[in-house]
């Protein structure tokens, strides 16, 4: 029994020593949500009006742009999957993998040829370890993204729509990325961010608490006005998206490191009481022995008497 003692606090020390390495990281992701949902809420405002603003030209002029004008044969569409580059997030990347398949096999089934553009290490290892062409990939960057990021990002992209040739082009582009909600929810969600729909300029105007869209006057035109107003949009989309992945990474990182150090707590109580009980059994098998040798000497003794 005492072998089998040893085994129980090897085990207790082992996930002690666990237990110390989930509770530091928990504590870790806590203290980045935080920020994280500050630079979100930061970003949120400039979004929204860029994206009024481009609804407001949109309505106000007769331009065919890009940004605005749906293909009549829409043939190939642009995916940008916004993962991260660690685990240890629970189903956050999985969840996130999961709603870029579904958009993909609904474009799919619609004709279109997918043009996949992935941030993160594990969207990239996901993609390679299936044999899936990627066009662009970027990684190093998920936890902490940076305006600089979200432009490094956004520039193959903005290239792909305003190319000429079919080969090179596309005529739609959506994103897929985890939507920060709360501490406690995050949701993969996937938009279109081109051609722009009306739905999202209505939105901004009811984020903006404004009951009309404002008139402007294009100089030198709308279409000029919308050239300069197409990197922005996509860059602000993009960058958006990136700091709401991150802080729903740090969320899911600090749940998910909650819950393993619960599971610590738990195993370590069990494992307790396991070698408790090994040791009171130990204790009870050497009284047993004393007992016996005693008993089997005084048996001898009286033997040796007679």
């Amino acid at each position: 029994m005492g072998a089998q003692l040893r085994v129980y606090k090897r085990r207790i020390k082992s996930v002690s020593a666990t237990k110390k390495i989930t509770r530091a990281m928990e504590m870790i992701a806590a203290s980045r949500i935080i920020k994280a949902q500050r630079r979100v809420a930061a970003s949120e405002p400039y979004a929204k009006e860029l994206t009024r603003a481009v609804t407001a030209v949109a309505q106000g002029s007769d331009a065919k742009h890009p940004l605005l004008t749906e293909a009549e044969q829409p043939k190939r569409a642009a995916v940008l999957l916004i993962t991260s580059d660690r685990g240890l997030a629970g189903g956050y990347n999985s969840n996130a993998i999961k709603a870029a398949e579904q958009l993909n096999n609904r474009l799919a089934a619609e004709g279109k040829e997918i043009v996949s553009y992935i941030v993160g290490s594990k969207g990239v290892a996901y993609y390679g370890f299936r044999n899936r062409p990627v066009k662009e990939s970027f990684t190093g960057f998920t936890d902490n993204p940076t305006y600089a990021d979200a432009k490094a990002v956004a520039a193959p992209l903005i290239e792909a729509v305003q190319a000429q040739s079919a080969e090179d082009g596309v005529d739609e582009l959506h994103i897929v990325y985890t939507e920060f909600i709360s501490m406690m929810t995050q949701t993969a969600v996937d938009a279109r961010m081109l051609p722009l729909s009306f739905d999202e300029g209505e939105k901004a105007l009811e984020a903006g608490g404004k009951g009309v869209m404002p008139l402007y006057d294009f100089e030198p035109s709308a279409e000029d006005v919308l050239d300069a107003l197409l990197p922005r949009y996509v860059e602000s989309r993009v960058y958006n998206a990136l700091l709401q992945a991150a802080a729903s990474k740090h969320a899911a990182t600090r749940r998910a490191m909650k819950s393993a150090t619960d599971n610590a707590e738990e195993l370590i109580k069990s494992l307790t009481r396991l070698a408790n009980a090994a040791r009171q059994a130990d204790i009870t098998q050497e009284i047993s022995e004393i007992v016996g040798g005693a008993s089997a000497l005084a048996d001898a003794n009286a033997g040796s008497d007679r």
